[in-house]
C-alpha cells in the first residue's frame, strides 16, 4: 500500500493518451498498476459527467489505479480495433489485457465499486458493511447505526454505508433522526440506490405510525371487496406489522379491480414497497413480475 507522502502526483495517475502511446500508456502501464481507458468525444453529453466521476475516483484511489482518457474522434483506428460502438465506454487493463468494462454513465457510488472491483482493495470497509448489515437483520439497531457511522467516518460519501445508518435509524425507532440524515445526504450519492432505498423505507415507516387495526380493516375488506380505500390502509397496516407479502396481495388486488384508483395509489405504493426491499428479494422479483403482467393484461 503506498504511503500517503509516496502518492503519485494526479499528472501521473491521469492523462490524455492516442494511438501511437496506447501500447505504453495502457498495455504496458497495466502490468505494474490497472489501468481504466476512458472513451469520450466532446459533443457527448454523458462523457462531460462521467469523466470528472471517475477521475475523483482515481484520485482517491491513491496509485491503486490509473486512468486514460482517449478521444475517439481523433483516435478512430483504436475505437474500432476495440469495438466502441458507443460513448462513453470505458474498459479497465490489467497485466495487458482488458479485464472489465461498462457503458455509459454511472452513479458515483457504482463508480466507486468498478474501482474497488479493479484494484481488488476496498479498505476493509464491504466487510464491515456486510457485518452491520448482519447485525440490522439480527435485530441489533443500535450496533449497526454505530457500525455504519464508524464507516461514514472514514468514508463520508458512502452510499451502502450511509443508507444503512438511515435504516438503522429507523429500525429503532427515531424516525426524526432518520429524516435529519435524509435531508443531509451529501451531493454525490443524493440520487444512489441505497438512499433512495432509504427514503421509500422512511417514507413507509411515517405511514406505519397511522396504520389502522388489521383486523378491523380486514374484516370491512371482507364486507365489501369493493372499498378500496380500505383495502389500500390494510396493505399499508400488514406492512407496517412486517407481512410484505401480504401487502403485496392487497395492493396488486387493488390494481386489478382499479389500477387508476386514487391516481394510481396503489401501483405507487407497490413502487415504494419494491424501492424499500432489496432488489433481489423472492418477494419484490415476483411482486414485479405480477403488476407487469396485469399492466399488460
Amino acid at each position: 500500500m503506498l504511503e500517503q507522502g509516496n502518492t503519485p502526483a494526479n499528472d501521473d495517475l491521469i492523462k490524455d493518451s492516442d494511438e501511437l502511446h496506447f501500447m505504453e500508456d495502457v498495455i504496458e502501464a497495466s502490468k505494474r498498476v490497472p489501468v481504466i481507458v476512458d472513451f469520450w468525444a466532446p459533443w457527448c453529453g454523458p462523457c462531460r459527467t462521467l469523466g470528472p466521476a471517475l477521475e475523483a475516483e482515481v484520485k482517491r484511489a491513491k496509485g491503486k489505479v490509473k486512468m486514460v482518457k482517449i478521444n475517439i474522434d481523433e483516435n478512430q483506428q483504436i475505437a474500432a480495433q476495440l469495438r466502441i460502438q458507443s460513448i462513453p465506454t470505458v474498459y479497465a487493463f490489467a497485466d495487458g489485457k482488458p479485464v472489465d468494462g461498462f457503458q455509459g454513465a454511472l452513479p458515483p457510488s457504482a463508480i466507486r465499486e468498478f474501482i474497488e472491483k479493479i484494484t481488488g482493495d476496498d479498505g476493509g470497509l464491504a466487510a464491515a458493511i456486510e457485518a452491520a448489515e448482519e447485525m440490522l437483520k439480527e435485530g441489533a439497531a443500535a450496533d449497526a447505526a454505530e457500525t455504519f457511522a464508524a464507516i461514514l467516518e472514514e468514508e463520508p460519501e458512502n452510499a451502502a454505508a450511509y443508507g444503512g445508518l438511515v435504516r438503522a435509524n429507523l429500525a429503532a425507532g427515531n424516525t426524526e433522526q432518520a429524516e435529519a440524515l435524509l435531508k443531509a445526504v451529501p451531493e454525490k450519492i443524493r440520487e444512489a440506490s441505497e438512499i433512495e432505498a432509504a427514503r421509500a423505507q422512511l417514507e413507509l415507516a411515517r405511514q406505519a405510525a397511522e396504520a389502522g387495526p388489521i383486523d378491523e380493516l380486514r374484516a370491512r375488506v371482507e364486507k365489501d371487496p369493493d372499498d378500496l380505500g380500505a383495502r389500500f390502509d390494510l396493505a399499508k397496516a400488514l406492512y407496517a406489522s412486517g407481512d410484505a407479502e401480504a401487502a403485496i396481495d392487497e395492493l396488486l388486488e387493488i390494481f386489478r379491480r382499479d389500477r387508476s384508483w386514487n391516481d394510481e395509489a396503489a401501483k405507487k405504493q407497490l413502487m415504494t414497497i419494491f424501492e424499500a426491499l432489496p432488489p433481489e428479494d423472492p418477494i419484490v422479483k415476483s411482486g414485479r413480475r405480477r403488476l407487469t403482467s396485469l399492466i399488460y393484461a
